[in-house]
C-alpha cells in the first residue's frame, strides 16, 4: 500500500473514530475500576463480535452492559438463563389467535440490540444452541418465518467459574462462536474505594444522554474492514495460530504434549477483525503487532484446549498463551 492510500485511510479513521473517547469517558463515569473490560467490550462491538465473560458475581457486568446500551441509545435485554428454560423463552414462539384462527408470532427477548445472557451455562444445550445460532446467523426462525436481528447486535454471555453444580458447560465448538472470552477480575483498592463512595453516598442522578447513535456504530463496523494489515503482521498472526497446532515446528519444546486442540481458523479471522477494531479505537488506519498482543489472549483463551498432562502440571491456558507470545518473533 502506498503512502497516499495509507494517509487517506488514517484521515478517514481519525474522523470516523471521534466518538470512541467520549464513549469510554462516559462509561468510566458510571463503571468504576473496569477500564480493560470497557475497552475490550467496545473493541468487540466494533469488530461485530460477541463476548463471553467469566467472573464472580458483583463485578459490574450488568451495569457495564446497561450503561453501554444507554450510551449508544439502543435496546437492552438482560436474560437470566435457568435449567427449565426453553428455546421459545429466548427466541419467541407462535401463539394461536382464536379471533383470526391463525398463528401470530410473538418475538422473544433476543430481539434487542445488546443482550446480557446471564449464566449461560445454567441453561440446557437446546437453549444455548438457539442463542448461538442467533449470534452466528444474525437471524432467528420462528415457525416458517425468518426474522433478522436488530443492528448493532452484541451478545455478552456470563458464566460463574465458582458454581459448577447444576450447570451445562458450553461445548468447545459452541464457545468458539464467541470472539472474546474475558476473565473479569476484581477492581484495585483505589477503584473499590471510589466505587464504595459512589454507591453509599447521596448523589443526584444525572440524566443519561446518548453519546453516539447506533448508525455511527454500524458505519464504524463497515469502515473498520478497510483498515490496513501489513503482510508481516499477517504472518505474525498465522505463526501464533499455527504454533498452537504444531508447537515443535516453532521450537516450543516445552509445549509439546501440552496442547490437545489448537486454535481454529475462526481464531485467525477474529484476531484480524479485533486488531482492526483496536486500531480504530486508537484512531489508526493500520494494525500493529501491539494490537495483536492486546487482544490475542482473549481470542485464544477459549480456543486452545490443553491436555490432561497440562492439568497435571497445573498449567493454565493463559500461561501457555503467554509462552506463545514470548517465543513467536514479533515483526
Amino acid at each position: 500500500m502506498n503512502e497516499f492510500s495509507l494517509s487517506a485511510i488514517n484521515d478517514r479513521i481519525s474522523e470516523a473514530s471521534d466518538f470512541v473517547q467520549p464513549l469510554k469517558d462516559g462509561l468510566q463515569k458510571k463503571v468504576v475500576g473496569q477500564k480493560t473490560l470497557l475497552d475490550k467490550i467496545i473493541i468487540c462491538m466494533l469488530a461485530d463480535g460477541h463476548m463471553l465473560l467469566e467472573g464472580v458475581p458483583g463485578l459490574a457486568k450488568t451495569l457495564t452492559v446497561k450503561t453501554l446500551a444507554s450510551s449508544i441509545s439502543t435496546g437492552f435485554q438482560r436474560i437470566q438463563f435457568t435449567p427449565d428454560m426453553l428455546p421459545a423463552d429466548l427466541i419467541g414462539t407462535l401463539i394461536y389467535n382464536q379471533k383470526s384462527g391463525e398463528f401470530d408470532t410473538r418475538k422473544g427477548p433476543i430481539f434487542s440490540n445488546i443482550i446480557l445472557a446471564d449464566e449461560i451455562n445454567r441453561s440446557p444445550a437446546k437453549v444455548q444452541s438457539a442463542l448461538l445460532e442467533a449470534m452466528q446467523e444474525k437471524q432467528v426462525t420462528i415457525g416458517e418465518n425468518t426474522f433478522k436481528m436488530n443492528l448493532p447486535f452484541l451478545v455478552l454471555a456470563t458464566q460463574n467459574p465458582l458454581e459448577q453444580e447444576g450447570t451445562y458447560p458450553l461445548p468447545e465448538a459452541q464457545v468458539d462462536r464467541f470472539m472474546f472470552k474475558l476473565i473479569v477480575s476484581y477492581p484495585d483498592i483505589d477503584s473499590e474505594k471510589k466505587l464504595m463512595r459512589l454507591n453509599t453516598q447521596s448523589s443526584k442522578n444525572a440524566e443519561e444522554n446518548p453519546i453516539v447513535k447506533p448508525e455511527k456504530i454500524i458505519e464504524a463496523q463497515n469502515i473498520i474492514k478497510d483498515i490496513y494489515v501489513d503482510e508481516k503482521v499477517e504472518d505474525y498472526i498465522l505463526n501464533l495460530i499455527f504454533a498452537t497446532r504444531d508447537p515443535l515446528k516453532y521450537n516450543l519444546k516445552d509445549l509439546d504434549g501440552i496442547i490437545d486442540v489448537g486454535a481454529s481458523p475462526r481464531a485467525t479471522i477474529n484476531i484480524v477483525r479485533a486488531a482492526k477494531a483496536r486500531a480504530f479505537t486508537d484512531g489508526r488506519g493500520y494494525v500493529t503487532p501491539e494490537d495483536i498482543r492486546y487482544i490475542g489472549a482473549d481470542i485464544l483463551r477459549h480456543r486452545v484446549i490443553l491436555t490432561y498432562e497440562a492439568e497435571a502440571e497445573e498449567l493454565s491456558t493463559d500461561q501457555v498463551i503467554s509462552r506463545l507470545f514470548e517465543k513467536i518473533e514479533v515483526p
